[in-house]
C-alpha cells in the first residue's frame, strides 16, 4: 500500500517549589489540523495518472505524538504542526512566512505561505479562513517539485497538489482533495516543547 505523507518551542518556567506547574495552552496553528483518537479524513483525486483514493485517521496517542493509519507521527508546537521529518504549516499564519526542512542529505525543502485569510473549497464543503503553503524541492537539474497544501480551520488538510516545475512548465502529478471527514470536539493538542529553529524570513 501506498504511505501517503500529509504531507516542532522550548518553555521554561520558574517559581516556588509550591507553585502549580503552568497550564499548556492550545497552539495557535492546532485548529488548522485537529489532532486526536478517532479523527478522520477521507480524499480522493489523482496520482500518476490514475485515480486514487486515501483514508486517513488517527490511531494513537502518545504524549503528544499522534499516529496516523499510514504510520506517519504528527506533532503540534508553539512553532507549528509537523511530522517526524518537516513543518507542514508554521506561524505566524500570514502570507510571506517562509521556513525550511532538511529530510535528508539530498533534499532541502523550501515552504511559504502563499494565501491565508481566504474561502477555500473542497468536495466536503466550503471554508473561511483558510491557510495555503507551497513547498518547493529541487531535483535534478532544474526540475522543482512544488508541493501545495491547503487546511481549513477545524478541519485540517483539504487539498494536496504536486507539480514538476520544468522548463518554465508546471506538469501537474497528483491532486488529492477532502471528500469526508470527522473530527470530534475534544480539547486541541496542547503545544509540545522541541527546540526548533525561527522561520525564515
Amino acid at each position: 500500500m501506498r504511505r501517503l505523507c500529509l504531507f516542532g518551542v522550548l518553555v521554561v518556567a520558574a517559581g516556588c517549589a509550591h507553585a502549580p506547574p503552568p497550564k499548556r495552552e492550545p497552539s495557535p496553528v492546532a485548529e488548522y489540523y485537529p489532532l486526536a483518537v478517532g479523527n478522520t479524513w477521507s480524499y480522493e483525486g489523482e496520482m500518476l495518472g490514475g485515480p486514487a483514493k486515501f483514508d486517513i485517521s488517527i490511531v494513537k496517542e502518545e504524549r503528544g505524538r499522534f499516529t496516523d493509519s499510514q504510520d506517519n507521527v504528527l506533532t503540534i508546537d508553539s512553532y507549528g504542526i509537523r511530522d517526524e521529518k518537516r513543518y507542514l504549516l508554521r506561524t505566524p499564519l500570514e502570507v510571506g512566512t517562509r521556513w525550511n526542512n532538511v529530510v535528508s542529505v539530498s533534499s532541502y525543502e523550501q515552504y511559504a505561505i502563499v494565501e491565508a485569510g481566504q474561502a477555500c473549497d473542497a468536495p466536503a464543503g466550503r471554508y473561511l479562513n483558510c491557510v495555503v503553503v507551497e513547498s518547493r524541492n529541487k531535483g535534478d537539474g532544474e526540475k522543482v517539485l512544488v508541493n501545495t497544501l491547503t487546511f481549513a480551520p477545524k478541519v485540517g488538510m483539504i487539498r494536496i497538489a504536486t507539480a514538476l516545475e520544468t522548463q518554465g512548465k508546471r506538469i501537474p502529478q497528483a491532486r488529492l482533495e477532502l471528500t469526508r471527514f470527522q473530527v470530534g470536539q475534544g480539547t486541541p493538542a496542547p503545544a509540545a516543547s522541541p527546540e526548533a529553529p525561527a522561520p525564515a524570513r
